[in-house]
Formats: C-alpha cells, sequence, structure tokens
C-alpha cells in the first residue's frame, strides 16, 4: 500500500481510498424489503477482510422492518480492528414511515444524535462526523453556522474526532472553515456528473477528504457510452471503472461505494486496482 493508496482525514486518520458506504445494507432500495441480516453481516467482515478500513453510515440508515446499519456494524465488527474508521452523519429527520429523511432536526437535537450514534456503534467517541445539510435537491445557499457550531463543540468536548459536511455550497464551507477544522465533503458526485467540480478542487486545494455520495449513479448505473467503452477496453465492469475514474480523478477522493450484495462487494473493491490511463481519463471527460 503506498499513500497514492491511502489519504489522511483530517491530517491523522490513514485510509484506503476506496471505502465502504452502509447505505444499502438494511435495503437496497426504495420500497425494497428488508436485506438478508446473515449476509448483511457477512458483506461487512469480508469488506474488512478486503483491506477497507473506512466505513460511512448514518442511524437513519434503516429498514421499518428491519434491521439497522450501525447495529450491523456493531454486532459484525466490535470490538473494532485497529485503525478502522467509521464515518456518519446527523441533521436529517426521517420520521416513522418516511423511506427516506424527511426534514431536519433541530439545532437543538444534534447532540442526541451524535448520541445515538455513539450509542449504536458502541463508541466512545466518532471518527468523523458530516453535519448533513438539506435533502437530495441541489443544495440550499443559507448559513449552517449556528448548526455546525453544536458538532464543533462536542468536538470540544471530545466526543468526535473530526467534522465533517455533506450536500453543502462553497459558501458553506467556507461558512464552517471559520468555526472548526472540515476535514472532509460528501456531495453528490460521479465521474458522468462533475457538477461539483469547483468545490472538490478547494478540498484538493486544502487538503481536505471529497468523499461523494452515489459514486455509481445513485437509483441505477448510469447509461453512458464513454464509461461502457471504457469498461470494454480493460475487461472490467462499468461500476469499477465509475470507480477507479473516481479515484484517478483527485488525490483527496475517497470512494464509499455501498451493496448489499456479496458478489457486488468483491467486485466494488477490486476497482482500487483498476489503473485508467491518460486516454481513459480524456475520454471519460469528453
Amino acid at each position: 500500500m503506498t499513500t497514492h493508496d491511502t489519504f489522511d482525514i483530517g491530517g491523522d486518520l490513514r485510509v484506503r481510498r476506496m471505502g465502504f458506504g452502509a447505505m444499502r445494507l438494511p435495503v437496497s432500495g426504495p420500497g425494497a424489503p428488508p436485506n438478508d441480516r446473515g449476509t448483511a453481516l457477512k458483506i461487512l467482515r469480508r469488506a474488512v477482510e478486503l483491506g477497507v478500513d473506512h466505513i460511512d453510515t448514518a442511524a437513519f440508515y434503516y429498514h421499518q422492518e428491519g434491521e439497522a446499519a450501525n447495529e450491523l456494524i456493531r454486532t459484525a465488527l466490535s470490538p473494532y480492528p485497529p485503525g478502522l474508521v467509521i464515518a456518519t452523519k446527523v441533521g436529517p429527520y426521517r420520521g416513522p414511515g418516511d423511506p427516506f429523511p424527511s426534514g431536519q432536526v433541530p439545532t437543538s437535537g444534534l447532540r442526541a444524535e451524535v448520541e445515538r450514534n455513539l450509542r449504536e456503534l458502541g463508541r466512545d467517541r466518532l471518527d468523523l462526523v458530516y453535519l448533513r445539510h438539506g435533502g437530495l435537491e441541489a443544495p440550499a445557499d443559507e448559513p449552517i453556522g449556528e448548526r455546525f457550531q453544536v458538532l464543533a463543540g462536542l468536538r470540544e468536548e471530545g466526543l468526535i474526532r473530526h467534522l465533517g459536511l455533506s450536500h453543502v455550497t462553497p459558501a458553506q464551507l467556507a461558512e464552517a472553515r471559520e468555526i472548526a477544522p472540515v476535514a472532509a465533503v460528501q456531495n453528490r458526485f460521479d465521474i458522468t456528473r462533475p457538477q461539483d467540480a469547483a468545490l472538490l478542487e478547494t478540498c484538493e486545494r486544502e487538503h481536505i477528504a471529497y468523499a461523494p455520495y452515489f459514486p455509481l449513479g445513485g437509483f441505477g448505473i448510469p447509461d453512458d457510452a464513454r464509461v461502457s467503452a471504457v469498461a470494454a477496453r480493460h475487461g472490467a465492469t462499468v461500476p469499477q471503472v465509475l470507480l477507479a475514474g473516481l479515484l484517478a480523478l483527485s488525490p483527496v477522493m475517497l470512494a464509499i461505494p455501498g451493496t448489499g450484495s456479496p458478489d457486488h462487494l468483491e467486485e466494488n473493491t477490486a476497482a482500487a486496482g483498476l489503473a485508467l490511463t491518460a486516454g481513459d481519463l480524456a475520454a471519460l471527460r469528453s
């Protein structure tokens, strides 16, 4: 493993740049039945065997009639292996019957959400906590300082090691950095939708990790002729090219693909070893 394969979140949490997202562990998609608990536990254990040391989760990743991602992570991996970094998110509110978060936790409730993640994951301190702002629509460019200040206070108390931001604008990143260091950003981005390129450039310049959600397109793999052509040249799959393309795009990029399939886990993690050429990258940007 070389430094090109890794990134130091916050300057002191070294992780491999291919991680794992836990959103699809409890359920594979909107309206789907709960996933099998035993399979989910096997996926988590296998991910660590494959070298994954960065897992992204949230307390609101659960199925109403099934499992919750945080509980699965604790059951499968606790006592946690040395060096395993678990990132989580707070901010969104998910009520009974909501398939997705439908609002925002009030500022006064952010501490309780952090404590919930600590309790569910069985940890005394959270490695990385993102303040997630807004839903799936374009980020609303409104002040977030008051909410971020709460997390900054919990960091000072020792409950959080590093702070991150999710679904934010450049102005909101700048606002938060006036309050406390920001170690990571998590916005929507895949190589077929590079609309967040300016913020990625800021992260690269400031050595802030950029761990996009929906690295494989979100609700379905993108049907993109450029990606398919590169995959064919390498004898790879489209998801592997999507992931390898992200890692090749910037040294601060962290990939966190999620899955409820053991086969897809193997496929995704293998993408870390797919070396794209300069011609491939030019084709993907064309």
